[in-house]
């Protein structure tokens, strides 16, 4: 929400907009004002919002969405110096459009003005003035409150920074805000590993040190070498150290019998049916499972898909390994997806972690004796991450912890907790770009 502002002084107007560069900020203004005013997800949005946009523009809407959002308490902080009133919504949000065009993505001031103003026009040409006034007093004055400003803190919600800071300490708070602000580059799995070296150099990428490939990202992806011929699939390294976790946890996995629970998209499905297990894959989203199907058939694995509730369903007999990636605050993922803090609330975390119990709970029923069980999040909140794992676990007495090796990790010993937990933070292989959060947690019933 904007905050109170000052009153702008009048300024000349500007010339006017072409007609191609406003089709893209008003198709952002659209996905920004569906974020703030209905909740509504960028990505769910933004195909539609595009549609009638060549490829560069859909492009340039992205990164202009992205940025609002990614710096958004400093835009408001900006816009509090020259706006005294409240100014209705969607005037609020090409002035925030504005903002970020001139403060963080070098659009020429003309440029920024001129469509921000031609955009107000369109739904309410009373306040083309105060738009105008306000962005050229921010394209000469903006740079230098930008400059004092604490970006970290200011573009995080409250209650996520104190969240953040309870649970890892400020310094690891503050990074992991911190690489918030950034773009995140492409990370790639390979389906042959054998082929890992070929790929890097194919697709001019770096080999991280899990064993995925990390490149810039740019062009669409199914445009990319390799993508149509099935090679390999977009996944972020932190996502795919779960099933890596599971798969050394169970040794020569071909033929070891494996669960995918809330599987779609289809990632780590991916990397069990890679590895030569028996998957099943299970997810309650038919328009989701559609996707993982896709994906399945492009990339010439074979997995058995089910539509059905985790809660309820059960498989027809016993297995080797479940792994459960349960639904979530997802906060871990706002390098990818910067609408999270404003489509989630803090109110909504108890009702994740009350829900991922019964899920563990789930699927701990689906395993034989000696089988594992692989519990994981790709949430910051810690209510959703050991305190779901230890209450299922107290009131599964044959179940225990197994304390993760760093073998399991490639040696990454610093994703790895004191208990012996998976935990990986945005903040962590700063000089690689980061990476997502997630927590996990590997367990095993007792043999009978």
């Amino acid at each position: 929400m904007l905050p109170p502002m000052s009153q702008p002084t009048s300024a000349p107007s500007p010339g006017p907009a072409d007609g191609h560069e406003l089709a893209s900020r008003a198709a952002a203004l659209s996905i920004i004002e569906g974020v703030f005013s209905r909740a509504k997800s960028a990505d769910d949005q933004f195909d539609r919002a595009v549609a009638k946009l060549e490829p560069r523009d859909r492009a340039f809407v992205r990164l202009l969405v992205a940025t609002v959002l990614r710096r958004i308490g400093q835009i408001d902080l900006v816009l509090g110096n020259f706006v005294k009133r409240r100014p209705p919504d969607r005037v609020g949000a090409v002035l925030r459009l504005g903002v970020a065009q001139l403060l963080f993505m070098a659009t020429p001031p003309h440029a920024a003005v001129a469509t921000s103003v031609a955009l107000v026009k369109q739904g309410d040409e009373r306040h083309a003035g105060l738009v105008n006034a306000v962005l050229r007093r921010v394209s000469e004055k903006g740079a230098a409150m930008i400059a004092a400003q604490d970006a970290a803190s200011i573009n995080t919600p409250l209650w996520l920074w104190k969240s953040w800071v309870a649970a890892y300490g400020e310094p690891a708070a503050r990074a992991t805000a911190e690489a918030h602000l950034g773009e995140p580059l492409l990370d790639i799995t390979i389906k042959d590993p054998a082929t890992l070296a070929e790929w890097a150099r194919r697709l001019d990428a770096r080999v991280l040190p899990i064993g995925n490939l990390r490149r810039t990202a740019g062009g669409r992806i199914q445009d990319m070498d390799g993508f149509a011929e099935g090679a390999w699939w977009v996944q972020d390294a932190a996502a795919t150290l779960p099933a890596k976790i599971l798969l050394h946890a169970l040794g020569d996995a071909r033929g070891k019998t494996v669960i995918d629970l809330c599987a779609a998209p289809g990632g780590k499905t991916a990397q069990f049916a890679a590895a030569g297990s028996t998957v099943t894959a299970v997810d309650s989203s038919g328009e989701r499972l559609e996707l993982l199907r896709a994906n399945l058939k492009r990339l010439r694995l074979a997995a058995e898909v089910i539509d059905a509730d985790v809660l309820t369903w059960r498989p027809r007999e016993l297995v080797d390994a479940v792994l459960l990636d349960a639904p979530c605050s997802a906060t871990g993922t706002i390098r990818r997806h910067p609408d999270l803090p404003y489509i989630k609330r803090a109110e909504d975390i108890a009702g994740f972690a009350a829900r991922q119990g019964q899920l563990l709970a789930a699927a701990m029923a689906m395993v034989k004796p000696g089988g594992l069980v692989f519990y994981t999040v790709c949430s910051l909140q810690p209510e959703e991450r050991r305190p779901v794992v230890e209450a299922v676990l107290a009131a599964n007495p044959n179940f225990a912890r197994v304390k993760i090796s760093k073998d399991a990790v490639a040696g990454e010993s610093h994703f790895i907790d004191h208990v012996g937990d998976l935990r990986t933070l945005p903040s962590q292989w700063p000089e690689l770009s980061g990476l997502d959060g997630f927590y996990g947690a590997l367990l095993q019933l007792g043999i009978l």
